[in-house]
């Protein structure tokens, strides 16, 4: 099991965001959680990230317990974030956010392969690698702020809303790279308001509500609920 979560409860102040929510991910899936606004999906990955801290229930890493790690040593440990709203750095280069993401790296040689890597999954990249990121346009700002967290080289990448704002041609392209990333060895728990698209993508499915775990199963078989067609699917 590469990562777990057992009975975690997140709270914002006196906010229990998430009830003692338990998920798990293993070695080379696609896992998608999926709810509405404000049921917990955020919170989850920054519970991982080590940005929140959860007040009750475990998160395990390849076996070992990671909570109140340090953010950085979590990302050492290869686990990165892309952020809802990408987050990137306006006023630097391509180069230098994706610099950035290779930051806490010493493999000089391994980086240098990484870049190739990021330029054949996203070719426009390399074209604007000396534009500022402020200048480029939202799906190119949402290209390199995937490409800086691969930087890193993690081993399981949290994606949170990869399709926001996007025009639906490019949230398509998006995907597509998602998944050629997880064929390409990288394990990915991805939150995305678009139920359909995020199913389609992947293996298996949970289903958060108000802080809780309302339905877990093969993507396939969500898909396929009657209880998840009329919430989140539209039909």
């Amino acid at each position: 099991m590469l990562l777990k979560l057992d009975n975690v409860k997140t709270y914002y102040g006196n906010i229990r965001a998430l009830k003692g929510i338990s998920i798990e991910v293993e070695e080379g899936e696609i896992v998608c959680l999926i709810g509405g606004n404000g049921a917990g999906k955020s919170t989850t990955l920054m519970t991982i990230s080590g940005i929140l801290t959860p007040v009750e229930g475990n998160v395990l890493y390849q076996g070992q317990s990671i909570v109140a790690v340090r953010p950085d040593n979590i990302v050492q440990m290869g686990i990165c974030q892309v952020p809802e709203g990408r987050m990137i750095f306006p006023l630097l280069t391509v180069m230098e956010n994706l610099d950035l993401g290779a930051y806490l790296r010493k493999d000089k040689d391994g980086v240098k392969e990484d870049f190739e890597r990021i330029f054949r999954l996203f070719p426009v990249l390399r074209e604007r690698r000396k534009q500022h990121g402020g200048t480029l346009s939202g799906g190119e700002q949402q290209m390199l702020a995937i490409a800086r967290a691969l930087m890193a080289r993690p081993r399981l990448l949290l994606l949170d809303e990869p399709s926001l704002g996007l025009a639906p041609i490019l949230v398509d392209s998006i995907f597509e790279t998602i998944r050629q990333i997880n064929e390409q060895g990288t394990t990915i728990l991805l939150v995305e308001q678009n139920a359909q698209l995020a199913l389609q993508f992947s293996h298996r499915g949970y289903v958060i509500e108000t802080g809780e775990i309302a339905l877990a199963d093969s993507s396939a078989e969500l898909l396929k609920n009657e209880q998840v067609k009329k919430a989140y699917l539209g039909e």
